[in-house]
């Protein structure tokens, strides 16, 4: 492998293995128009929107599913205000949930609640329990319930030993059971034994959702079709994204002779991708990843290509450009003298599958 070499300590790093993919990538033509595709999601984000109206004729039960339902499909975001109006609402009591609900059912509540800030005591689970404090052995027989009793676990609190528990007891049951088990709940279990799903990225999780909600009985059509509209929508436009990310970070990379660092445009990008999902959010998604390609880019210099002199002169025209920035802002304010001192400490830089297709 040939590498270009700027300074005498710079390490070989192995090239990006996506290239000018994202560059020249052109996904395949929808059978339907963007314009069509944005009229029918509104009609069908009404249609949900209409089912929260009539949240008094549903039990609780549906209430939980259908939450669950719009979030792994990734378009809660759209449902922000009524989904917790919602669960406020089952917290308070004002839904009553039946105390003969199934272990799903109560897992998925306890989930949900505390997923949006709602404290839930672990003694819901207590009714699922036999008199020597063990669980029910007929809940080995009951996948979709361990499960997500499996997933609620992770939302334990410092000092909630109980949940340690019922993570080591549904894991060593969903571990016994997953090979005897057929599509949707089969893939869930070993998603979740592998990464469990509060702690699983949404989107991943939506990439892998919208495929199985369809298996699933009695899954909401509307909801569906909704996702996979918001999918393709909001795919199109984050491709857009990386073309003009990968064509800045491209153009960066090679005019300033960066050859020493890390070549790693569209990992930078499946950051920003993380943490700011949704449509809407294109511009943060953007000025994060340069960010994380600016902080990238001066860790690989800090730690493999300046000299120890290299990086205090660095640091200290840092340093001088924050201290700068701080008087500017105080004279924009209306300050009349600043307040900015050197600072006696230096900077440290620590060391798919396509589901479907419109």
């Amino acid at each position: 492998m040939e590498t270009t070499t700027a300074g005498a300590g710079d390490t070989a790093f192995e090239p990006s293995l996506w290239d000018d993919f994202f560059v020249s990538y052109t996904p395949p033509c929808s059978q339907m128009s963007e314009e069509w595709m944005r009229e029918r999601a509104e009609e069908l984000r009404m249609e949900v929107r209409r089912m929260f109206e009539a949240v008094n004729g549903m039990s609780v039960a549906d209430l939980m599913v259908l939450v669950d339902a719009l979030q792994r499909l990734g378009i809660d975001n759209h449902y922000q205000k009524e989904i917790y109006t919602t669960l406020s609402r089952v917290h308070t009591g004002e839904l009553e949930i039946l105390r003969s609900e199934e272990l799903h059912i109560v897992a998925l509540r306890f989930r949900l609640l505390r997923q949006h800030g709602f404290f839930v005591s672990t003694d819901v689970f207590d009714e699922f329990r036999d008199g020597t404090g063990n669980f029910n052995t007929c809940l080995t027989r009951d996948p979709k319930g361990l499960l997500s009793l499996y997933n609620a676990a992770y939302l334990a609190v410092p000092g909630e030993d109980v949940l340690d528990g019922v993570i080591a007891f549904t894991r060593t049951h969903l571990e016994a059971m997953k090979g005897n088990l057929t599509s949707p709940i089969a893939d869930q279990i070993c998603r979740a034994l592998d990464i469990p799903l509060p702690r699983y990225m949404p989107q991943l999780e939506t990439m892998h959702f919208i495929t199985e909600y369809e298996q699933e009985d009695g899954h909401n059509a509307t909801l569906l079709e909704l996702a996979r509209l918001d999918y393709c929508l909001t795919r199109s436009a984050q491709l857009k994204e990386l073309r003009t990310f990968c064509l800045w970070w491209k153009d960066f990379y090679k005019n300033v002779n960066l050859t020493y660092s890390l070549d790693r445009g569209v990992e930078m990008y499946f950051w920003g991708f993380g943490v700011f999902p949704g449509e809407g959010n294109s511009r943060a998604r953007i000025i994060f990843s340069k960010i994380v390609a600016l902080i990238s880019l001066m860790d690989d210099t800090f730690d493999t290509h300046a000299t120890f002199e290299d990086c205090k002169n660095l640091d200290e025209a840092i340093q001088r450009s924050c201290c700068s920035q701080n008087i500017t802002l105080r004279r924009q304010n209306g300050a009349t003298r600043s307040t900015c001192r050197p600072s006696k400490t230096r900077l440290s830089f620590p060391p798919c599958r396509q589901p479907f297709q419109y």
